[in-house]
């Protein structure tokens, strides 16, 4: 039923769609969000999180490390990113749990076992299972086996997707989904290029079909990012888009930015972060009234 590459099932989720759901990470993403909160998930490949808060010093994983990768500074220990070859020695002797790689490969069997563990809280809630990442997207043959092995259980799905893919792509993976949340960053393409790395043009194109020729509920979701994409004009222009090309009818959804991917980020070794402020209650709703003036259904906050 195919192979694709993950980072976390996370069971007992309730901000991924309505009730009770399994929420499966998938581990790649085509785009490089300045805001991104999980940043292990942009890179396909096995990585290394250090959390130097942890550590205590042993010197264990100093020890183990094939590459000779590891070295102390202060009283701990420390990662070469350039010469770590991420082979988990380090890890197995962490007695602390300061060192973990982060992805694994996984078949949809592999999913569907966590699935079932679940189930019983999808009966009683109206949950199901969401497929969120990086971008599920990326590996369509993998999203789609696992949406079609749900409804063959008979269980909702959902994905949350930046919908940046090849439309062939995109209708593979989503076939068997229920329900889309759908991520709009930013409208001006020059923005949205500096903010994420690639065009929008595929992204708007993509909502559209999925709305109108795929027939899909969709809810749209905007993070809101203090100094990126919270200008009055991107509102203005965003509402507008929903509106005209989608209809009054399509849920919307604002997400504060929060901090939790910086320290993410020093886990990873990234030499740049970027420290954004989280945009306060009054300033939600400024962004939230902005977009109601264009009969458009508006809730702060992620729940269903």
């Amino acid at each position: 039923m195919g192979k694709g590459n993950l980072f976390r099932i996370q069971s007992y989720s309730i901000h991924d769609g309505p009730g009770i759901r399994t929420t499966i990470f998938l581990k790649g993403c085509p785009l490089h969000c300045l805001w991104c909160h999980n940043p292990e998930s942009q890179r396909q490949a096995v990585e290394l999180l250090y959390m130097e808060n942890l550590c205590q010093g042993c010197g264990a994983c100093q020890y183990v490390c094939p590459a000779g990768a590891v070295f102390p500074k202060g009283y701990t220990y420390v990662v070469d990113r350039e010469k770590c070859r991420v082979c988990g020695a380090c890890q197995e002797v962490c007695r602390q749990k300061a060192r973990t790689l982060v992805g694994r490969e996984a078949t949809v069997e592999d999913v569907m076992e966590a699935v079932k563990r679940d189930e019983m809280f999808y009966q009683s809630s109206g949950g199901g299972v969401t497929v969120s990442g990086g971008e599920p997207l990326m590996q369509p043959e993998f999203t789609a086996g696992i949406f079609r092995a749900c409804k063959e259980r008979g269980i909702h799905t959902a994905v949350e997707t930046s919908g940046y893919a090849v439309r062939d792509h995109m209708m593979q993976a989503l076939g068997d989904a229920d329900l889309i949340f759908y991520d709009l960053k930013a409208m001006e393409p020059g923005l949205h290029q500096r903010l994420t790395g690639v065009s929008n043009q595929v992204i708007l194109e993509n909502l559209v079909c999925l709305y109108h020729e795929m027939k899909k509920e969709v809810v749209v979701r905007i993070p809101v990012v203090c100094g990126c994409n919270d200008s009055a004009e991107n509102f203005r222009c965003t509402g507008s888009f929903i509106s005209t090309e989608l209809g009054t009818d399509v849920r919307v959804q604002l997400l504060p930015y929060h901090s939790m991917g910086e320290g993410k980020q020093r886990q990873l070794g990234w030499q740049e972060e970027h420290r954004i402020r989280p945009p306060g209650q009054e300033e939600m709703e400024q962004s939230k009234q902005m977009l109601c003036g264009f009969g458009l259904s508006v809730q702060i906050g992620g729940s269903m």
